[in-house]
């Protein structure tokens, strides 16, 4: 709510979380029209929240902010400018990891220029929320019901004969949970080459 570009709707969608979200995003809905809240009725995971927010979207422009990420005020304006200065279907931002208390920063952590889908599937640094979709140009998204839901989205749009266009440009924090598959090296590879293998169907390298 404190970004630069006012022109957006929220779209909260709550996986039945146990504290108390909905209260509270009902209260600034009160005040906000432009905030809604999807309270979903169990919890189906990161991608099916994620699918209840986008079949509810109405814009042409999407972008994702997860829950314990925080944006800064002018993540959402450089993102569209740069959307639209080279014709974007997906744009990605650098971003700097922090602890979970938000008390410590990380160095950042910056981005390619452009990647490509055979560059994407060895470089899975695309941050979900530094990224804004054109659905204009990408065409409708939806995430599958995998770990790394959002790298299978990138690679969906990008396979389409779209490049990303990266925004090396501080815009997003990325905040590191204790016990998360993305700060275990191993378990991570091991996902992601579950996704080549079952999601994508790739072969062996020779």
């Amino acid at each position: 709510r404190a970004q630069g570009w006012t022109r957006w709707e929220m779209l909260i969608a709550d996986d039945c979380s146990p504290d108390d979200t909905r209260e509270q995003v009902s209260r600034i809905a009160a005040m906000d029209p432009r905030v809604r809240l999807l309270a979903l009725d169990r919890n189906g995971g990161p991608a099916a929240a994620r699918n209840a927010a986008l079949a509810e979207a109405r814009g042409r422009w999407i972008a994702f902010l997860d829950s314990d990420d925080l944006w800064l005020p002018d993540k959402l304006e450089r993102s569209l400018h740069h959307a639209r200065m080279h014709q974007a279907a997906l744009v990605f931002t650098g971003f700097r990891r922090m602890s979970a208390d938000g008390s410590r920063l990380g160095h950042y952590i910056g981005v390619p220029r452009t990647l490509s889908y055979h560059q994407l599937l060895g470089h899975t640094a695309i941050a979900t929320s530094s990224v804004l979709i054109d659905r204009s140009l990408a065409g409708e998204i939806r995430m599958e019901p995998v770990y790394y839901d959002d790298f299978v989205c990138w690679l969906s749009v990008l396979r389409r004969g779209h490049l990303a266009h990266g925004l090396n440009e501080d815009l997003m924090r990325y905040r590191v949970m204790q016990g998360s598959v993305s700060r275990n090296k191993g378990a991570s590879a091991r996902a992601v080459w579950r996704i080549y293998r079952d999601t994508l169907h790739l072969g062996y390298l020779p």
